[in-house]
C-alpha cells in the first residue's frame, strides 16, 4: 500500500504489458547507467586536469613510464610495421593490371602505411600491450589497497599514478609511430626492389608523388588522440577495479575492448573530418 493505493506486481499483468514493462525497465537502466558512467569518467578527467598542477607529484614517475610506453615497444612496433610494409608492397604489385606504372607501388605504401595503418596498427597494438599493463597495474594496487595507502600518506593517487601515464602516453605514441612509419616504408621499399624487382627509381617517384606536409600532420595527430585514448580508458577502468584477482582480469579485458573501440571511432572521425585537407 502506497498512499490508498496497492502497488501490483509485474507479474500479474498480462504477458505483452508484463513484457513492455520489463522491456521499459532494462532500457531505462541501461540508459542511466551509460549517463551515470559518463559523468564518473567526467569526474577522473577532473582529477587529472587537477593532479598536472602538482608536477612534483608525477615528474619522476612520468619519465620512467616514457620509458617502459616507449622505449618498451620498440620491438614490437618495428616487427609490426615491417611485415605490414612487406605486405603492402607485395599486395599492390601482384595486384597491377599490366601497364600500370610501377611508381603507385611507393605511392600506396606511402598512403597507407602514414595516413592509416602506421597509427591505427600501432595504436592497436599498443593497446593490448601498454594498455593492459597500465589496467592490471592501477588494478592491483586498488585491490591491495596501496591506492588506500598513498590517500593515507596525503599522496594524490591520481597525480602519483594516472597523470605520468596520460602525459608518458600521449607524448611517446606518436614517437613510436614515426618509428612505425618509417620502418614501414622502408620494408616496404626492400621488398618491392628486392623481391619484386622494382627499379628503386620507381619506387622513390612513387612516394614522393603528391606528397603534403600535412599528411604526416595528421600521421601524427591520430596517433596523439590515440596515446591518450589508451591511458584514459585504461587507467580508469584500472582505478575502479574491484572484486580481487578476477576484478583485475574482467577490468583488464574491457579496457582493451572499449581503448580498441574508441580507437576505431577516433580513426574514422579523423578521416572524415581532415581527409579533404591531405591533397597537396
Amino acid at each position: 500500500m502506497g498512499g490508498g493505493r496497492m502497488i501490483r506486481d509485474t507479474g500479474s499483468f498480462p504477458v505483452v504489458q508484463k513484457t513492455g514493462i520489463r522491456v521499459f525497465r532494462r532500457v531505462t537502466r541501461a540508459t542511466a547507467a551509460i549517463f551515470r558512467d559518463i559523468g564518473l569518467r567526467t569526474y577522473f578527467v577532473r582529477d587529472i586536469l587537477r593532479g598536472l598542477g602538482d608536477p612534483a607529484t608525477y615528474a619522476g614517475e612520468t619519465i620512467r613510464q616514457m620509458r617502459n610506453i616507449g622505449v618498451g615497444s620498440v620491438p614490437l612496433t618495428v616487427i609490426v610495421a615491417a611485415f605490414i610494409g612487406g605486405v603492402i608492397a607485395l599486395q599492390v604489385r601482384y595486384q597491377l593490371f599490366p601497364g600500370v606504372e610501377l611508381s603507385i607501388i611507393g605511392l600506396a605504401s606511402r598512403l597507407m602505411i602514414v595516413l592509416e595503418l602506421g597509427p591505427l596498427l600501432t595504436g592497436l597494438v599498443l593497446t593490448g600491450r601498454v594498455g593492459a599493463r597500465m589496467t592490471a597495474e592501477i588494478g592491483t594496487m586498488r585491490v591491495t589497497e596501496q591506492i588506500d595507502a598513498l590517500e593515507t600518506l596525503a599522496y594524490d593517487p591520481v597525480a602519483y599514478l594516472v597523470v605520468p601515464r596520460v602525459i608518458a602516453s600521449t607524448l611517446m605514441l606518436p614517437t613510436v609511430v614515426v618509428l612505425a612509419d618509417a620502418v614501414g616504408l622502408l620494408s616496404a621499399y626492400f621488398v618491392s626492389v628486392h623481391v619484386t624487382h622494382v627499379t628503386s627509381e620507381d619506387f622513390i617517384t612513387g612516394l614522393r608523388l603528391g606528397f603534403a606536409n600535412f599528411q604526416v600532420v595528421y600521421s601524427l595527430l591520430k596517433a596523439t588522440m590515440f596515446g591518450l585514448a589508451i591511458a584514459l580508458v585504461c587507467a580508469y577502468e584500472g582505478y575502479i577495479t574491484e572484486a580481487g584477482a578476477e576484478g583485475v582480469g574482467r577490468s583488464t579485458a574491457r579496457a582493451v575492448v572499449i581503448t580498441s573501440v574508441t580507437i576505431l571511432v577516433l580513426d574514422a572521425l579523423t578521416a572524415g573530418i581532415l581527409a579533404p585537407f591531405l591533397q597537396s
